[in-house]
């Protein structure tokens, strides 16, 4: 009698953990379950590298910014704000590494997961737009100098550089609908999509982004470097070897086409494959693989924070200055730096890369 009540009680408490082990697969909206222990190490570790390194440099980017930089130009108006969402972002990287480190429990509120998410996308494409409006100044310096004397003032910078902040803010305000925390087993979740009900709507509302904030302004940053690219590698009249300036112009192209690539073309492919092949009929170890790739692309779309100051700001002649002994204490003007560059070049009108150098300014340079 002893034995069978023992035998029911054992089957009770089997039949329960079985129940609630179902109720947590019911509450997986996919059919497939991932294998995701790597993320719990990766995303961690990567995240803590980004925040100590991302911090560091960008507040020693507004730092001198604030404080060293006495004249501003349209180039630096950009990068400023560059480096404020920088900024913004990686102060939010803790929580997400103590989300990844606990494995998926978020102990907060859903209001500051809506938050979290929300400063990742807003950084994203906050970075692109100014990665762009960086890339059309100086292009514009380089094939059109006269026409950049005008529309490259800082006043208009100042316009662009709001009129930019109020359409990521404006495209990424769903984001806050969407994204919510929910409960599973007895942990919680919190979303970077939306709940199963709107999963749907999500995707329409990614595909809309993805298309206005990432491939529109990659394609025209292609189209600008390619004809800044083809106009510095010109001879100059007059000379067969290419001027260390030029070198150095050409140069950045390439790493900024690179870093460009390398940070957020990826993310935006797997994130894409991720989100439309999870609906459809393809077998789990295929989804498990793009998972993967997705996941392992998150971490490169933050580093973005990190190479963004040493893109845009380490590059340029006035931080070379202010590291120098004899310059210590001594504020920086772009407008000194300008009249350098100016008075450097004797060929005036007549050539037309001579003349962009002169219209472009410090931010040729750059």
């Amino acid at each position: 009698m002893a034995n069978a009540s023992l035998l029911l009680l054992l089957r009770s408490l089997n039949a329960s953990a079985n129940a609630s082990d179902a109720d947590c697969e019911e509450e997986d909206p996919y059919r497939c379950t991932f294998n995701e222990e790597f993320k719990y190490i990766l995303l961690p570790v990567s995240y803590s590298l980004v925040f100590v390194v991302g911090l560091c440099l960008n507040l020693l980017a507004l730092y001198i910014f604030l404080f060293r930089i006495k004249t501003w130009n349209a180039s630096t108006t950009y990068m400023f704000n560059l480096a404020v969402s920088d900024t913004l972002y990686v102060i939010s990287l803790p929580l997400l590494v103590y989300y990844y480190a606990k494995r998926n429990h978020w102990p907060f509120s859903v209001g500051l997961c809506k938050i979290v998410r929300f400063l990742f996308y807003t950084n994203l494409y906050c970075s692109i737009l100014f990665l762009l409006c960086i890339s059309i100044h100086r292009f514009m310096g380089i094939c059109f100098p006269l026409k950049s004397l005008e529309w490259g003032q800082v006043r208009y910078a100042r316009w662009v550089s709001a009129t930019v902040w109020a359409v990521v803010i404006a495209c990424q305000s769903p984001v806050l609908y969407f994204v919510t925390t929910s409960p599973r087993c007895d942990k919680i979740t919190c979303h970077d999509t939306s709940a199963k009900d709107l999963f749907g709507d999500f995707i329409i509302y990614s595909t809309v982004m993805l298309v206005l904030l990432f491939c529109i302004p990659f394609l025209v940053i292609i189209v600008c470097y390619s004809l800044m690219a083809r106009r510095l590698l010109q001879p100059t009249r007059g000379t067969t070897r290419m001027s260390s300036s030029k070198k150095k112009s050409v140069k950045m192209i390439a790493v900024v086409l690179a870093v460009f690539i390398i940070c957020f073309l990826p993310f935006h492919i797997t994130r894409t494959l991720y989100y439309y092949f999870r609906d459809w009929d393809l077998s789990c170890a295929t989804l498990d693989a793009i998972n993967l790739a997705y996941k392992l692309t998150r971490p490169l779309a933050s580093t973005n924070s990190c190479l963004d100051p040493d893109l845009v700001l380490f590059s340029r002649a006035e931080v070379c200055e202010i590291c120098l002994p004899q310059n210590a204490g001594r504020p920086v003007s772009d407008e000194s730096e300008k009249h350098r560059v100016v008075g450097s070049q004797t060929t005036g009108l007549s050539n037309p890369v001579s003349t962009s150098f002169t219209g472009a300014g410090s931010t040729l340079i750059c």
